[in-house]
């Protein structure tokens, strides 16, 4: 599922396509259900889509509400129309996916997995994070209230906090505020403060997801799960 408006996801398309190749070249069934989180028709549709494709069966059993946004702006420069979009994609987005694909799952009477990603920077604001870090405290909330109200259907809910995770969004969004030499500024800054030494991958994100979603994590619920640690973050 993707994020935005068409004009915004659409290129994100490709990539995905080139996602399931890889997985069916594993032998995996892989299918894509392309949208937008924010509304709420689109998230019937690929929830319905899912369902169609895969029939009842194999069902609805794990939602993973990873679409998000980040743009850097100091407090005095916020706008009305940046924090909403943060809230529309980030916290409305989650909900509508959580929503829905609740929904199917009690339906299905088998429980289920509710996934959201949410951020160190909703655990502890930071300086340029501000809707940002507002919309992904708005997730782990989400995330928390579901997880009490549906646990007796079996389903829990679940959110991952990464860090600074090397990705296209995060490049652009450091260098549209500081420039290229003050986002490669900030970067060195966040590589010195990381225990491991290096920024975190998709894939260090993938593992935790994968487990969080796995029959294993059947009595994990209500957690936000931080992904790596950060010394100049204080944990909550």
């Amino acid at each position: 599922m993707a994020s935005g408006k068409e004009s915004h996801w659409s290129p994100v398309v490709p990539e995905l396509k080139g996602v399931a190749a890889e997985n069916e070249g594993k032998g995996r069934r892989a299918h894509i259900f392309a949208g937008d989180v924010s509304q709420e028709q689109d998230v019937i549709d690929m929830t319905k889509g899912v369902v169609d494709t895969l029939g009842g069966c194999v069902g609805f059993r794990c939602m993973v509400a990873n679409a998000g946004v980040c743009t850097l702006r100091k407090v005095v420069d916020a706008t009305v129309e940046n924090f909403d979009h943060h809230y529309a994609v980030n916290a409305r987005g989650v909900m509508l996916c959580y929503k829905h694909a609740a929904i199917q799952m009690i339906a299905q009477g088998r429980g289920g997995r509710l996934i959201a990603a949410s951020s160190l920077f909703g655990k502890r604001g930071s300086e340029l994070f501000f809707a940002y870090a507002a919309s992904k405290f708005a997730v782990r909330g989400l995330t928390h209230a579901a997880a009490e109200e549906l646990g007796k259907y079996g389903i829990t809910a679940n959110t991952y906090c990464p860090g600074a995770i090397d990705t296209t969004m995060l490049k652009n969004s450091m260098e549209e505020l500081l420039g290229v030499e003050g986002a490669r500024a900030l970067r060195k800054r966040i590589l010195e403060s990381t225990p491991m030494g290096r920024s975190g991958l998709p894939s260090d994100l993938a593992s935790v997801v994968s487990f969080l979603a796995s029959k294993e994590s059947s009595f994990i619920t209500g957690q936000s799960v931080r992904i790596t640690l950060y010394r100049l973050l204080r944990p909550y």
